[in-house]
């Protein structure tokens, strides 16, 4: 059995990948041994809901799991909630924001890479048909060179789970898993509700959307002699194959990202925010692990 546990378990993520786990045999030789949330109440529902035991301190696990599922909703906590079994070595799972701190992504990202840890995770947005699709066209130049590209996503805003980084990373996945990991600036501006970023490549430029008032997401490719315009309307599949990249690290499977590109969408969110601060075109800021 590979037996794992689920750390902050206050989203969607953590119902989706137990009932996975529950219901499709393909996961049947998972285990979960416990699941923790600094909210009890999130942790006491999934114990209600499917049966799974709850832990007293989410260092309770350390020395006894064979994968850590880390699903906070404030990013901060996803550090911290790693840190215990850091030197156990077993792949981990981290949801989006992986964190919120640049200095603390680089921190978190050595650590892990230090001790062998194999990591999946971030927005599950990346594993849509569109995104892929995309990234697809660009690696191969369909239509010929990229012009520019568009990415539509929500955003949700809550103070108490890190304010626009709680949200954010979605959009700045699709950006990335479509055009490349590591735009070169950004700029960005709101205006009402909505906030547009432009997203600086060598050569081209990518329009993201931020709208707290669609709830819907769409990706866009522009080549010379192409125009790729993609809805993305089930976002049932991205669970699926997030969870599925994950219990393939726990099979022993290498990780898909390096690590500078696991961790890069923390600091394109902050350049964002300096952007929005700063009314100005802010770099993304160069690091390595």
């Amino acid at each position: 059995m590979k037996r794992i546990v689920f750390l902050g378990c206050e989203n969607s993520h953590a119902d989706s990948f137990i009932r996975f786990i529950q219901t499709k045999e393909e996961y049947k030789d998972v285990e979960i041994l416990g699941v923790y949330s600094d909210e009890r109440e999130a942790a006491e529902k999934l114990r209600e809901k499917f049966g799974v035991p709850v832990m007293e301190d989410y260092a309770d696990a350390v020395g006894s799991v064979d994968g850590v599922i880390i699903t906070a909703r404030h990013g901060d906590n996803h550090y911290k909630y790693a840190k215990p079994y850091i030197k156990s070595g077993v792949p981990m799972f981290i949801d989006k924001p992986i964190t919120i701190s640049e200095d603390e992504a680089i921190a978190f990202m050595r650590a892990l890479k230090e001790n062998g840890i194999r990591v999946s995770g971030g927005s599950s947005i990346k594993h849509a048909d569109a995104v892929m699709l995309l990234r697809k066209e660009r690696e191969n130049e369909v239509g010929g060179k990229t012009l520019s590209g568009f990415a539509q996503a929500p955003l949700s805003i809550y103070p108490e789970y890190g304010g626009f980084y709680f949200y954010a990373q979605h959009l700045v996945e699709m950006i990335c898993e479509a055009f490349g990991r590591f735009p070169l600036a950004v700029t960005a501006k709101q205006n009402g509700k909505q906030i547009h970023v432009l997203f600086h490549y060598e050569g081209y430029d990518c329009v993201g959307l931020y709208s707290s008032e669609c709830w819907h997401y769409h990706v866009s490719r522009v080549a010379v002699d192409a125009l790729q315009s993609c809805p993305i309307p089930d976002l049932t599949n991205c669970f699926v194959r997030e969870f599925d990249e994950y219990y393939k690290l726990l099979c022993g499977a290498a990780q898909k990202l390096t690590y500078e590109e696991f961790a890069s969408p923390v600091f394109i969110m902050n350049a964002i925010e300096r952007s929005l601060q700063s009314g100005k075109t802010e770099e993304v800021r160069k690091f390595t692990i």
